[in-house]
């Protein structure tokens, strides 16, 4: 088998979407002839801690490595769950570690996991590193690693790093400074690995010395298995559920959706009496104070963090979800892993998306959506009524297989497999 190092600091027991990508790549790499090592972070204060993840990663095969460091979150007195600051705080945070900390406020930690990586690079042979950000100060030492051992390194962006939409720069040389160690990674990298076109395009526009065929794509996804072993929940058919998966900032948010289902209350009480919109995660406390001020605690049910086989058990169990992309910086590039496995419910999707959207494209391909302006609350309303009548006539759209069937994980994690193969050397 190939031996691959995996340097990511978001993994299990860590929770939330960050740690699924990397999670099922090493999960399906075995399958595939890679013998992962993943070198990640320890059990520090985090937002939500899913245990049950770890079990399904094989460990007799999968060895991995955890690294300490005395960054933000470790000088937090009690380690656990920590409570997800509201929009205002998250952005004075925000501001306040780019200006202290470039390219991110895993520095440290990346420092730390660089002496643990070579390390293991001088004790064992490894044919590639396979680095996931962000963070992406692990690119940078990463891009270190290349240089010392000369080993193939492959960079998997999850989202845009220069121009990413919660990105700050404080003062241009914050704005230049990141840029430049993106130059200095995507040199030393052998292979470029995105999520979707438009961040390809967009690495494209800002580094003219990469090519087309430098970067591959390789989407989130969905794993079978989740589904198979979730199941659905014991309900009855008298109301329509729909079901929202995830956390929600900036320009992701339920106000107009909310506010469209208020106006719903008010015009037509009979059809919002049989709607029942569920929230599946953590919800800010400007978000709860929404629903209270708008009256809508009757039909909103808020589930709170569960595992992540649970929030599966919670959208299989719906009739129709639903999510939102706003419009921000580079968030037409944006391309939210809840969407994927939504697809992988085979339910259909309600996508309040803007123009040019990358997740815009996916859901006409898809077929069993609807989609809308996600600021227009009237058009919302409309869109509700539409979807209420398909769902009593027993009309909801249906998916295209085909679709469904490419965002496997497992067959994503097997085409990645294959490309990465050409990158290892001959000894």
């Amino acid at each position: 088998m190939f031996k691959v190092l995996v340097i990511a600091y978001y993994f299990p027991p860590k929770g939330l979407s960050g740690v699924q990508r990397t999670l099922k790549f090493v999960k399906y790499m075995p399958k595939y002839n890679w013998q992962p090592t993943v070198l990640t972070s320890d059990t520090n204060a985090y937002y939500a801690y899913d245990y049950s993840l770890l079990k399904e990663v094989d460990q007799s095969v999968v060895k991995i490595v955890r690294v300490a460091s005395k960054e933000i979150n470790s000088l937090i007195p009690k380690k656990g769950t920590v409570k997800m600051p509201g929009e205002v705080f998250r952005k004075i945070l925000s501001y306040i570690s780019s200006l202290l900390f470039i390219p991110d406020n895993k520095k440290q930690w990346a420092k730390n996991a660089l002496i643990e990586a070579r390390k293991l690079l001088k004790e064992e042979q490894y044919d590639l590193i396979f680095v996931t950000g962000p963070p992406f100060s692990s690119f940078t030492i990463a891009a270190q690693l290349k240089k010392e051992f000369d080993v193939p390194l492959a960079i998997d962006y999850r989202d845009l790093w220069y121009g990413f939409y919660f990105a700050v720069y404080p003062t241009p040389y914050h704005k230049s400074r990141n840029k430049q160690l993106e130059y200095q990674a995507l040199k030393a990298a052998d292979k470029i690995i995105v999520i979707n076109r438009r961040i390809k395009e967009k690495i494209m526009e800002y580094y003219p010395f990469v090519s087309h065929r430098d970067i591959i794509i390789v989407p989130h996804g969905f794993d079978p298995e989740d589904m198979e072993k979730a199941g659905t929940e014991p309900r009855t058919k008298d109301k329509l559920v729909i079901a929202h998966s995830g956390l929600f900032y900036e320009y992701i948010t339920p106000k107009y959706l909310l506010n469209a289902f208020k106006a719903l209350v008010k015009e037509r009480p009979d059809i919002a009496s049989n709607i029942e919109l569920v929230f599946i995660g953590i919800l800010r406390k400007s978000l709860l104070r929404q629903i209270r001020r708008l009256k809508l605690e009757p039909f909103v049910k808020i589930t709170g963090y569960v595992s992540h086989i649970e929030a599966v058990r919670k959208i299989l169990s719906s009739d129709v979800l639903w999510m939102m992309i706003g419009k921000g910086r580079n968030s037409d590039a944006h391309s939210p892993s809840k969407f994927f496995e939504y697809v992988g419910t085979g339910k259909p999707i309600i996508g309040l998306i803007q123009d040019g959207s990358t997740i815009k494209l996916s859901l006409q391909e898809y077929k069993a959506s609807y989609i809308c302006d996600p600021y227009d609350e009237k058009s919302i309303k409309e869109l509700l009524l539409q979807v209420y009548e398909d769902y009593r006539l027993n009309k909801l759209p249906q998916p295209d297989p085909e679709v469904i069937a490419k965002y496997r994980r497992d067959n994503l994690t097997e085409m990645l497999g294959k490309e990465l193969q050409f990158l290892v050397r001959v000894k």
